[in-house]
């Protein structure tokens, strides 16, 4: 028996949620922004020439980076321009990483400091210190 449904505007929009879902899985790039080019962080997407966002925290500048993504796939398609598929296979975001115990207590110090979680503090100090490697590497200033 063959069921047929009817597309309905609900069925529509979800639709289209599942694609820009699909557009989330192209990689990225994200190093923190100086005062002067405002604080924050920036998002890049290598496959996506000029698509790019910012935002005051990672997650924030993330988020506003799918939200890019999306936009930029529908203007690419406006203009009948052909939209890239994500160029490799993504990682999944999580490794497990053992550290000494004073360091493991360092973090966690300087995360209740911040009002932050574990997560949050370690990310932010990873992305730091990638974003001054970046620098240092291409004497970006």
């Amino acid at each position: 028996m063959r069921k047929t449904i009817k597309m309905t505007k609900t069925n529509k929009t979800k639709q289209k949620q599942s694609k820009k879902i699909k557009s989330s899985n192209y990689a990225f790039t994200i190093r923190p922004l100086t005062k002067e080019e405002g604080g924050g962080y920036l998002i890049e997407y290598p496959d996506l020439p000029g698509c790019m966002s910012d935002g005051e925290t990672i997650e924030e500048a993330i988020a506003n980076g799918i939200d890019a993504i999306n936009c930029w796939v529908e203007a690419s398609k406006a203009i009948d321009r052909k939209v890239p598929k994500a160029s490799g296979e993504l990682q999944s975001g999580k490794w497990v990483q053992r550290v000494p115990k004073s360091l493991h207590a360092k973090l966690v110090m300087l995360a209740k400091r911040e009002g932050v979680s574990l997560n949050t503090m370690v990310i932010t100090l990873l992305a730091g210190g990638l974003g001054l490697h970046h620098q240092k590497r291409y004497k970006v200033c």
